[in-house]
């Protein structure tokens, strides 16, 4: 049951929460540093008429060590559909409702864009509270240019539509960004340094705990490091340094580049190496190189 008399506890001292206006508000949590709250998402945590997350048991850790006593509601993949409308109708009836992921900000990688997409059609106010990202975070922490940056979510685990995808962001003019399983990133950075052989990167690990690590170096090292290093256990983001400006290549230059490559390889494979010298498009380059091979 919600507190009658909401509130939280911050550094010793009780402090009382009011309850905020008919929203939706998408509140931003710790990524780790349960420290990285911010003192307005404590206030609409514990004042909003209800409280929705990812999972009950971890947002409960964080109500426990901030002293909010309150009902939670289930919110994710699996329950969307039924669970998005009932929270739509609460606020129209004039509820406040604050939105919550396991970690970091919420719509980044999770379901709630869905529930966002449902409060615009429906005419209900949505108010931003922001907080800690893993995507900013991990930028910061990488080294590389943070000028433009793109982030990617997380890669397919099947091998060809993984190496489909990275080929498709190969020219995006800014770093770009990651997330990634433990059980699964020894795979990813060899199938990005195959994709980026000439790019810097960095590997970002347990952001803001206890074991915080982050490996930087070119890509294909980093892959040789994380194959011979066995289990690897964390949260994970990778950033990967933007194309070199030597990658923007013409057609003159494409042309013989691949005439080059063609006296010695098939097409296809002309065309694969062609395209990480020169950042532009393999399919446009096989074409290129099928012609030059039919004169």
């Amino acid at each position: 049951m919600n507190d009658p008399h909401p509130r939280f506890t911050l550094f010793g001292q009780t402090r009382p929460a009011s309850r905020p206006e008919a929203a939706l508000y998408l509140v931003a949590t710790p990524i780790g540093n349960l420290g990285d709250i911010t003192l307005r998402a404590l206030e609409i945590i514990a004042g909003a008429d209800r409280l929705a997350c990812e999972d009950t048991r971890v947002t409960g850790k964080l109500l426990q060590r901030f002293g909010i006593e309150r009902r939670m509601t289930p919110y994710h993949e699996h329950n969307a559909a039924e669970a998005g409308p009932a929270l739509i109708a609460a606020i129209e009836a004039g509820e406040s409702v604050a939105l919550v992921s396991d970690a970091g900000t919420p719509l980044v990688s999770d379901p709630g864009y869905r529930l966002v997409q449902s409060a615009h059609e429906a005419d209900v106010r949505v108010v931003p509270i922001p907080g800690a990202s893993a995507v900013t975070t991990a930028l910061l922490a990488s080294g590389l240019p943070t000028d433009a940056f793109f982030f990617a979510g997380f890669l397919p685990q099947k091998e060809k539509a993984r190496a489909e995808r990275l080929e498709a962001l190969a020219r995006i003019p800014g770093t770009l960004i990651f997330f990634e399983a433990p059980y699964r990133i020894a795979a990813s950075l060899a199938a990005m340094a195959d994709a980026y052989p000439e790019r810097d990167a960095a590997v970002c690990r347990e952001l803001t705990k206890m074991h915080e690590t982050v490996y930087r170096g070119p890509l294909p090292e980093l892959a040789r490091q994380f194959s011979d290093m066995g289990d690897v256990r964390g949260e994970i983001v990778v950033c990967i340094a933007p194309p070199p400006e030597a990658a923007k290549a013409g057609e003159a230059d494409a042309d013989q580049i691949l005439a080059g490559l063609l006296e010695e390889m098939k097409p296809a494979k002309a065309a694969q190496e062609a395209a990480k010298l020169t950042g532009l498009p393999r399919r446009d380059l096989y074409q290129r190189a099928l012609e030059i091979k039919g004169k």
